[in-house]
């Protein structure tokens, strides 16, 4: 099997400043989304070639958005849902003609990515994000009441049946996040994409090119899999891959520096390496260190950028070992 090629991807704050600064550390791909101004219903074509000509200008390829959302009356099949699908089709078709490639979304009704502390020390006194999920669980159910899983599988496959017929028409790769934390139910509400069986499950619904994964490996190592094993075993499905890494388990993990974590990151960007891996690749939340404000809890720059340099060293060596 050839050997496959990561692009390293980075989380744009919408800003020209960050754009020169991306293009300075090595970085070679814009994870992004349109201006606030611009999310409408219907994400317009114009809108998302602008962003791309204007990451362009800067030597840089826009090839993900992580931001056309998923309502919840799609995730849960209920009414409302065909308008808003109807909405989020368009979208993606502009994705295809304005030559965007990578579409993240998850399947995580009301509660997006959860965590129950944004300043827990780590390394050196730097901050970085907790979950405990025995206090998270102390909190009312949401006013969706009890979510059965079923449901959650339903409205999937009805969307996925709907969807990746425009994705293949239009050259777009969905790429569904796991859940995070990946546990169900959580205050009622069902949580179905945490365990590789149920990923594999997703990808059986409907099987192309075009249904694919992201990546997260703090979520996967969140699940206790071996995440190597598990990165080959999705190797051809791989649409984009968040880096990240963490101590703890899905009940109470705690976000650490990339060269900190429990996982062995030379061992795992090895696996999607030799395992033929070929999309881009950014590196997720890491710590908030000294002189930064924690406003933007893991998305601070200077911990990202540590995890650029080491990321690029990991693939450096990786390649050239053979």
């Amino acid at each position: 099997m050839p050997r496959g090629k990561l692009d390293i991807g980075f989380m744009w704050n919408g800003t020209d400043a960050q754009l020169r600064w991306l293009a300075q550390a090595g970085v070679t791909d814009v994870v992004g989304h349109v201006p606030a101004a611009d999310r409408l219903p219907v994400w317009s074509y114009d809108a998302m070639l602008r962003q791309k000509n204007r990451v362009k200008s800067f030597g840089l390829k826009l090839t993900v958005f992580e931001g056309i959302p998923v309502s919840d009356r799609i995730k849960l099949g209920i009414e409302g849902r065909d308008e808003d699908l109807d909405n989020l089709l368009e979208s993606l078709r502009n994705m295809g003609r304005a030559e965007i490639p990578v579409q993240c979304y998850n399947w995580m009704v009301h509660f997006n990515w959860l965590r129950t502390s944004v300043s827990t020390p780590v390394r050196g006194g730097a901050v970085a994000t907790t979950y405990d999920h025995a206090e998270f669980e102390r909190g009312p159910k949401t006013q969706y009441g009890d979510v059965p899983e079923e449901q959650l599988w339903d409205s999937l496959e009805y969307f996925l049946k709907a969807a990746v017929p425009v994705c293949e028409e239009y050259g777009v790769k969905l790429a569904m996040h796991p859940d995070d934390p990946p546990l169900s139910p959580i205050r009622g509400i069902s949580r179905i994409m945490r365990n590789p069986e149920n990923f594999q499950r997703m990808l059986d619904l409907v099987p192309s090119p075009a249904n694919g994964i992201t990546f997260c490996q703090g979520c996967f190592s969140e699940m206790c899999v071996d995440i190597p094993n598990t990165v080959r075993s999705f190797a051809d499905r791989i649409h984009f891959a968040h880096f990240r890494n963490l101590t703890g388990t899905a009940e109470h993990f705690t976000e650490q520096f990339h060269d900190d974590g429990q996982q062995d990151m030379y061992v795992a960007m090895k696996a999607y390496i030799d395992g033929g891996v070929t999309c881009p690749m950014r590196p997720d939340h890491a710590p908030t260190m000294e002189g930064e404000d924690n406003s933007h809890p893991g998305y601070a720059q200077q911990g990202r950028l540590l995890a650029v340099g080491y990321m690029r060293g990991l693939m450096e060596a990786i390649y050239k070992a053979g």
